[in-house]
């Protein structure tokens, strides 16, 4: 027994113990003592050694221990005058009771890392990041108030439950937990908190002694805000970044632009310049994409309300059901499932300022007859109100369908176009402005090549391929493709080879004369953009309405043995 007790490594484990430990033999005489247990029990030198038990500790209950092999754990004992907790385990050496060890722990420190975690608690619970807390095995431990305000999910919801659980009701659209305690790494990750609110979320292991998972503390901040922000921030650069290529004016003593060089988009800004000042309601018409939300941003921005709220409303995100109580708001119980205290409308928010009613030709008719109203009578009169309230807003609409059809359809009110219809502003695609491509083409791979801080140059032929080519999806189109070349061709230098497919097919295609050629030049461009989205040739073919023959007819006769490379 003494034998093995007294090896150099069984001391130094021993002795390295931050509480006191005592062993005695079965003849209850003390073998070892750490340096701790000679601190608490004010003991020096070595005088201590062969000791019986009680001649230091007469109350003690280890040589119990050591006769009976009962375990004693977390029990309280008194060593001049203070209070310890206890735990006293006997051991064994070749399958026989050979003696008892007792670990004492101070109940000061005790009570100090009481208050530690009290403390820790209370940081977390007032940090202003969201913190969620998973053991293990994936089970919530934890979340904090910010959480709850972030999310508005309650932690009785939230607490006990398991991840996947969570997950599968849709709580969370992906779970950062789990991905951590697979990879066993630091995650950060965009998670959709309740189908509606985004966040940032990074996932952070605690390991054990043994490596493993204990937990998983996440931390989650809200950037819908932020995401908006962005939105505004990349709008306004679009202004405010002068070249030769801009339309400068003055917004509060500063110069601000528009990229243009085409004189049909100059005369749209000096009209913009001109009618700004004024209240009068505005409709923004032309393709998608070409930009005619930031027109409206001018016009707000050019204008006395510029100070005041901008509304932008997208009439065909919002379901028809909800269209109308979003726009004008709502009473207290106006109907089932209505806020207890009522809500506000998007055109009460935009008193004073601007409103942009986009996709107009989007609103159900039944709608458009009380949009009418409120236009002219500038009041407003929220859902099971009985008070109707004075508005000053402006409004501007946009859309890119051809009104005038839609009112001969049906689609449309005559009389709310002619309300909507004081001023018509045309934004003409690029293919009708096609001196703006080049100074649009360095603006936005300039802009993508510093926000991701890519040092990259665009040839000169894949500019010259850029240039000719007809833009469907305008300004959109544009600037997306620069952000796509900036961060995903790998060379520094872009060249016509790194340019999409179906661009480069175009460029190559010979120009067409004869109206034949030119149904023939949009087939291939047609049925080439369907094989490159298309899985296979069968998908495409169903997709462009032709029998799978006639495709790979059409395929030979073009010279093309097989899909072409995307």
């Amino acid at each position: 027994m003494n034998t093995t007790m007294n090896q150099e490594w069984m001391q130094s484990l021993l002795s390295s113990f931050h509480n006191g430990v005592i062993v005695i033999d079965r003849y209850n005489q003390i073998v070892f003592l750490n340096d701790a247990a000679k601190q608490l029990l004010h003991l020096e030198g070595e005088e201590w050694k062969g000791k019986d038990i009680f001649a230091l500790l007469p109350e003690t209950k280890l040589p119990h221990v050591a006769k009976t092999g009962e375990r004693m754990i977390g029990t309280e004992a008194i060593i001049h005058g203070r209070t310890f907790l206890v735990n006293r385990t006997p051991f064994y050496e070749n399958g026989e009771l050979a003696g008892a060890v007792a670990v004492l722990q101070d109940f000061n420190e005790i009570e100090h890392y009481r208050q530690l975690s009290k403390q820790m608690e209370t940081i977390i619970e007032f940090s202003t990041d969201g913190i969620y807390v998973v053991d293990g095995n994936g089970i919530t431990l934890m979340v904090n108030s910010a959480y709850e305000q972030i999310t508005g999910f309650r932690r009785e919801e939230l607490i006990g439950r398991h991840m996947e659980e969570l997950v599968r009701e849709g709580y969370f659209d992906q779970s950062v937990s789990l991905l951590v305690l697979k990879q066993k790494q630091r995650i950060s990750m965009l998670q959709t908190i309740g189908g509606k609110k985004d966040v940032i979320v990074t996932g952070n292991p605690v390991f054990n002694e043994q490596g493993d998972i204990e937990m998983v503390v996440t931390s989650v901040r809200d950037i819908s805000e932020l995401n908006k922000l962005k939105l505004e921030l990349e709008k306004a650069k679009s202004f405010s970044q002068l070249n030769q290529h801009r339309y400068t004016f003055s917004v509060d003593n500063r110069e601000e632009a528009m990229i243009c060089r085409s004189p049909a988009m100059k005369t749209l800004i000096d009209k913009v310049m001109q009618i700004a000042a004024y209240p009068t309601t505005v409709l923004l018409t032309g393709p998608s994409g070409v930009g005619k939300e930031v027109i409206a941003n001018l016009i707000h921005y050019l204008s006395p309300r510029k100070d005041a709220p901008f509304i932008k409303v997208n009439c065909a995100a919002i379901p028809e059901s909800l269209l109308e109580s979003e726009l004008f708001g709502y009473e207290k119980g106006a109907f089932t499932g209505a806020q207890a205290g009522g809500k506000i409308g998007l055109f009460e928010l935009a008193d004073g300022g601007t409103i942009l009613l986009d996709e107009i030709g989007e609103m159900p008719l039944s709608l458009q007859v009380k949009l009418l109203r409120v236009l002219q009578e500038k009041r407003i009169q929220r859902i099971g109100g009985r008070k109707a309230k004075a508005l000053d807003v402006r409004v501007i609409a946009a859309t890119n369908q051809d009104l005038q059809k839609q009112m001969e359809a049906g689609l449309f009110r005559a009389d709310l176009y002619y309300r909507l219809h004081v001023v018509e502003l045309y934004v003409p695609p690029l293919s009708e402005r096609p001196q703006d491509i080049e100074p649009l083409l360095d603006h936005y791979f300039s802009f993508f090549c510093e926000q991701y801080r890519i040092p990259k140059k665009l040839s000169p032929a894949a500019k010259a391929v850029l240039e000719r080519y007809h833009w469907p999806g305008n300004v959109r189109e544009l600037k997306n493709l620069m952000e796509n070349l900036v961060v995903s061709v790998p060379s520094r230098c872009i060249e016509p080879d790194d340019l999409p497919s179906h661009i480069r097919r175009q460029m190559e295609s010979p120009s067409a004369s004869t109206l034949k050629e030119k149904v023939e030049q949009y087939e291939k461009q047609l049925v080439f953009e369907t094989l490159e989205a298309a899985p296979s040739l069968r998908k495409a073919a169903e997709q462009l309405g032709i029998d799978h023959s006639t495709l790979v007819k059409k395929l030979q006769r073009w010279g093309i043995a097989k899909r072409p490379r995307p």
